[in-house]
């Protein structure tokens, strides 16, 4: 059990499928994880990151955007690549940036390259360093929730 804002208790639930969880579920997800995830679908993401190297922030932000509300796709499927986390409804890709700080002129050409087939293709990318996300999940899940609202007033207008 977890102390909840209004100082109760509240009981430690799978993110993705309300299961209660024991503590050694909830420990070993959040070791690994930093979300609350049942040993099955723990299971599942740490299979996506070895398969797609999914970034743990990616994870956390994806269920950052499900709290929020967003329906959101992890390794979304482009056409080109596997992309971190779509927003189909809004035409939005977003990449987790996980070796910011070591970015080559060529990462970065692939990066501007990538965006423009995105965007060819009707949808916005934006990257977002993960450190923004280790530290300021809130304040960027509430950022992604302001660009969302741009782009459905983009998108009504078209």
């Amino acid at each position: 059990m977890q102390i909840g804002k209004e100082n109760r208790l509240t009981s430690m639930t799978c993110l993705e499928c309300n299961k209660e969880l024991g503590y050694a579920d909830h420990k070993d997800s959040m070791d690994a994880l930093g979300v609350e995830l049942c040993a099955e679908h723990h299971k599942r993401m740490i299979n996506l990151m070895k398969v797609y190297k999914t970034p743990r922030e990616a994870i956390q932000l994806y269920y950052g955007l499900k709290e929020a509300g967003v329906n959101s796709m992890l390794e979304w499927w482009d056409g080109n690549k596997s992309i971190d986390i779509a927003i189909s409804r809004v035409k939005l890709n977003i990449e987790i940036d996980a070796e910011y700080h070591m970015m080559t002129h060529e990462q970065a050409m692939n990066d501007l390259e990538e965006a423009m087939h995105s965007f060819r293709n009707g949808f916005t990318t934006i990257r977002i360093p993960h450190v923004l996300i280790k530290y300021y999940l809130k304040e960027t899940v509430n950022n992604i929730l302001g660009i969302m609202e741009g782009l459905r007033v983009h998108l009504k207008a078209i």
